[in-house]
C-alpha cells in the first residue's frame, strides 16, 4: 500500500501535537544511531535503593551515589542486527539487551522497537506486544523509541482494520497502540508525562521503498 504524502504530513501534526519527537530516517543503522546518541546525551536512570533516604556512612553514600550503566532495551530485533545495535552501545559504554526486563524494571534508559502500522488521523503507533519483554520494554524506559516504516503508515484506522484484525487471528496476543507519551491529569487536574510510561516518545520515520 503507497504511503501518500498528506498521510505523511497528517501523521506528524497528529504526533506531535501529543508530545511526541518525530524525525526521519534512511536505515535502522541511522535508527540505532539516533537512539545511542540520545542515550549519550540524557542523563543515566537511577535505581532507588532502599535505605539511601536515612543517614548513612560514606561507603553507604557512595553507593547511593553511584551512577548505573546506561541501558538499552530493544527486545525484538533479528540476530544480525542486534549485534551491530550492540556494537555502537559497546562503543559508548552503554548495555543493550533484549531480554530481562523484569529484573531492570527502573533501569532502562532507551526502549527501541520497530513497530508494526502507524494512523496518521490519530497520529498513533500499533505494535504486537504479545511479548512480555516488549511490553515491558514500552512501559518502563525512561525514554521510548519507536521506528515506523513508512509503507506501514495508514491514513485511517479503518485503512488499517484489516491488518489489526489479521493479527487479532492467532492467540494470545496484545497489540498496543501508542499515541504519545505517557500522560495523566490525575493529580489535580494538572497534566504529568511519564507518569505511566516513558517521559518521552521519539518516532522515526523509516524510508523502506
Amino acid at each position: 500500500m503507497t504511503t501518500t504524502t498528506n498521510a505523511l504530513e497528517t501523521f506528524v501534526k497528529k504526533a506531535t501535537a501529543v508530545s511526541a519527537k518525530v524525525s526521519e530516517v534512511g536505515s535502522l543503522a541511522e535508527a540505532f544511531a539516533y537512539a545511542v546518541d540520545l542515550c549519550d546525551r540524557k542523563q543515566a536512570c537511577q535505581l532507588l535503593v532502599s535505605g539511601c533516604e536515612l543517614p548513612l556512612s560514606g561507603q553507604g553514600q557512595a553507593l547511593c551515589d553511584e551512577k548505573q550503566t546506561k541501558v538499552i532495551a530493544a527486545p525484538a530485533l533479528a540476530k544480525k542486527e542486534f549485534t551491530a545495535f550492540a556494537k555502537l552501545c559497546k562503543d559508548k559504554g552503554f548495555e543493550l539487551i533484549d531480554s530481562g526486563m523484569r529484573s531492570r524494571l527502573a533501569g532502562i534508559d532507551i526502549g527501541f522497537t520497530v513497530c508494526d502500522l502507524g494512523i496518521a488521523e490519530t497520529g498513533s503507533l500499533v505494535l504486537d506486544s504479545s511479548s512480555e519483554e516488549v511490553r515491558l520494554t514500552t512501559m518502563i524506559a525512561e525514554i521510548h523509541v519507536a521506528v515506523l516504516p513508512k509503507s506501514r503508515l495508514r491514513a485511517t484506522s479503518y485503512e488499517a482494520e484489516a491488518e489489526v484484525l489479521e493479527r487479532m487471528q492467532g492467540g494470545p496476543n496484545y497489540l498496543a497502540f501508542i499515541t504519545g507519551a505517557s500522560r495523566t491529569a490525575d493529580i489535580e487536574r494538572v497534566l504529568a508525562l511519564g507518569v505511566h510510561g516513558p517521559l518521552e516518545l521519539h518516532i522515526l520515520l523509516l524510508e523502506d521503498k
